[in-house]
């Protein structure tokens, strides 16, 4: 049941974002209003309770908890969460990779990322604050290892059946929020390289009545559904949850490093930024995200590897098998684009003087 709504639901969102934007904005304000009231009434739950009152309706298993002692520090497992957590940034590229359907940009742009990062931050926060406040952090712990957990769940004890079940369609809602962005930036990112040809070309058609890559947006579709089966078939809904979080520390390390080197390799575009034009604080800025995010890495992969699962239900191997058909594909399109003497060199370090340019030409 649980892979059948998951797959309606991508499908479903499929459909919308073929239908364009108008339709998307349509379907995901709402969906974010409604996560937002859902997600606060677990912080006014959270913080209207107590331990003692979560204690005292957990009964018999409240006494092993109440003796349990805080544990030693360790900057391992801190580092190895905080790496985790990480994936609480997804979607902000995707405000980026819908930047040529924006109005204004270059300043609607970096404005929704900052909003954004406030304001979701201190939802997250006290979010998290009220669980705590509530939930004994030993009874989360404890719970962890035996499965899956959320905050409905762990909260169900001093809720009643109507406000659980308001908290647990907030969760979905929340869960499900995250898709028609995931598959409007992937497949835009998708039109751009077969625009280019490092895609095949067919993949950047574009609807006759809605005016979307629906191609890109299908290809897009099958790959998650292809995730969805595959994470469904290994038993850990955390496999993907892992190869994302790979995949975005990579993603934004490759991002610190081209903020360092653009203003050198790509001086065009960098003398267009409206943000960040000092070279030395986008040096400094490029630095710092790159030691983090090194740091990061390293504690995510070596908790992943270090792990007694077989070779394929690691995130990491499954992240370089499928970077290694990824990159195979891509440069087998350089070496195509090269032999009909497209000048590479242009392609990557040059803007075309008209945005409507192709390099091809």
């Amino acid at each position: 049941m649980r892979v059948s709504i998951a797959l309606l639901l991508l499908w479903s969102f499929v459909g919308i974002n073929i239908r364009g934007l108008a339709a998307y904005q349509k379907t995901l304000v709402p969906l974010m209003i409604f996560m937002f009231f859902l997600g606060t009434l677990v912080i006014v739950v959270g913080f209207t309770h107590d331990r003692s009152e979560y204690l005292s309706a957990l009964a018999p298993s409240a006494s092993s908890l109440t003796a349990a002692s805080d544990p030693a520090w360790n900057i391992r497992t801190f580092l190895s969460a905080s790496a985790v957590l990480f994936a609480s940034f997804i979607g902000f590229d995707s405000i980026a990779q819908a930047g040529s359907e924006a109005r204004n940009p270059s300043r609607n742009l970096p404005a929704a990322i900052a909003i954004t990062i406030l304001s979701v931050g201190a939802f997250y926060i006290l979010f998290t604050s009220a669980v705590y406040h509530t939930v004994p952090w030993q009874y989360v712990g404890e719970q962890a290892l035996l499965g899956d957990i959320t905050a409905p769940g762990l909260l169900s004890p001093v809720l009643t059946s109507p406000i659980a079940a308001m908290i647990i369609l907030g969760a979905a809602v929340a869960l499900i929020n995250d898709l028609p962005a995931m598959l409007l930036s992937v497949s835009r990112l998708m039109f751009a390289w077969a625009s280019d040809r490092i895609f095949p070309r067919f993949t950047a058609q574009i609807h006759p009545t809605f005016h979307t890559p629906f191609v890109a947006l299908i290809t897009s579709g099958g790959v998650v559904s292809l995730g969805i089966l595959g994470s469904h078939f290994a038993g850990d809904f955390f496999l993907g949850v892992d190869i994302m979080v790979t995949s975005m520390l990579v993603n934004f390390l490759l991002m610190c490093i081209t903020i360092g080197v653009i203003h050198k390799k790509n001086h065009a575009l960098a003398s267009k930024m409206t943000l960040l034009k000092s070279p030395v604080i986008r040096s400094i800025i490029s630095v710092a995200g790159i030691l983090f995010l090194i740091l990061f890495l390293v504690i995510h992969i070596s908790k992943d590897l270090s792990s007694t699962a077989v070779w394929y239900l690691k995130s990491t191997p499954v992240w370089l098998l499928v970077m290694l058909i990824g990159s195979s594909v891509y440069f087998t399109a350089l070496v195509k684009l090269k032999n009909r003497g497209v000048d590479l060199k242009r392609l990557f370090s040059s803007l075309p003087q008209d945005p409507n340019e192709s390099l091809l030409k």
